[in-house]
């Protein structure tokens, strides 16, 4: 089974990205955070980090666990109409009470680089220009890195968000692969599954998909980034048990994750260049 490893992939974003930054206005995202949520804050903390890296002015606006839904619209929206801001970001995890695609309609498309306006979403299931959100995006890439073919495959993703499932599932429709999304009420997932040649694992469960979910040769894509007791990561798939039948697995981390970070990047500079 071959492992497909997003590290040097980033590392080619990340400098494609130091290029375009360099060639325009300085690029700045702001990543509004409503959380007290240590992994989240690293998340934050890591965006920011290779932000710097990249020549890219990252500003944090922490507006604490307890924010009331109307703060954090007024404030996206003041971000969106600030035209020193070219990218803008909602962290999750939110307070009780506050639903992320309802927040998430104040953020202009043109800075919503992580996809979150169910706009851009709907954008992108019509074809026209869009962020589409970073995740996804970072699935394809990888894809494309490998250079795996989609057009006439059979694919199928597993998980319907709106942050990966969904947008995804257009994206491989885009590239003419066969589309087929699985959720918690799909029935006997695993014969399902079995039937693609590329499998998205995006549905948030340690260890769902095991060998019986995948066909001889698949290529299979593990987005998940679920917590374990001793504080590390493991995805959705259990790579052990698919590694006489998958053809290829993304790990868990070091996959999709740091190609995610660097695509949010890489769309901060595309917005900071947008006529």
């Amino acid at each position: 089974m071959k492992t497909l490893t997003g590290k040097a992939l980033a590392a080619a974003i990340r400098e494609r990205t130091q290029a375009e930054a360099a060639s325009g206005p300085q690029p700045r995202l702001a990543v509004v955070v409503a959380t007290a949520d240590e992994a989240s804050l690293w998340y934050v903390r890591s965006i920011a980090k290779a932000a710097a890296g990249v020549g890219i002015v990252c500003d944090v606006v922490d507006l604490g666990p307890e924010a009331a839904p109307e703060q954090i619209t007024a404030t996206l929206a003041r971000l969106s109409a600030d035209d020193h801001v070219h990218g803008v970001l909602l962290q999750t995890p939110l307070p009780a009470g506050a639903s992320a695609q309802e927040l998430a309609t104040a953020i202009d498309p043109r800075k919503d680089v992580d996809g979150a306006n169910p706009l851009s979403l709907g954008r992108l299931a019509a074809g026209l220009p869009a962020f589409p959100p970073a995740t996804a995006a970072a699935v394809m890439a990888l894809l494309d890195h490998y250079e795996v073919a989609l057009e006439g495959r059979r694919a199928v993703v597993v998980g319907r968000s709106t942050v990966v499932g969904k947008p995804l599932a257009h994206l491989l429709l885009d590239r003419h692969a066969t589309v087929t999304v699985c959720h918690s009420r799909t029935r006997d997932l695993a014969a399902v599954t079995a039937q693609g040649e590329v499998l998205v694992a995006a549905a948030g469960r340690a260890g769902l998909i095991g060998a019986a979910h995948v066909a001889p040769g698949a290529v299979v894509i593990d987005v998940g980034t679920n917590p374990t007791a001793d504080g590390g990561l493991t995805g959705d798939v259990d790579a052990e048990a698919v590694a006489e039948t998958a053809g290829a697995l993304t790990p868990v981390p070091g996959g999709v994750g740091p190609v995610t970070t660097a695509l949010l990047l890489r769309h901060t500079a595309r917005a900071a260049n947008l006529p």
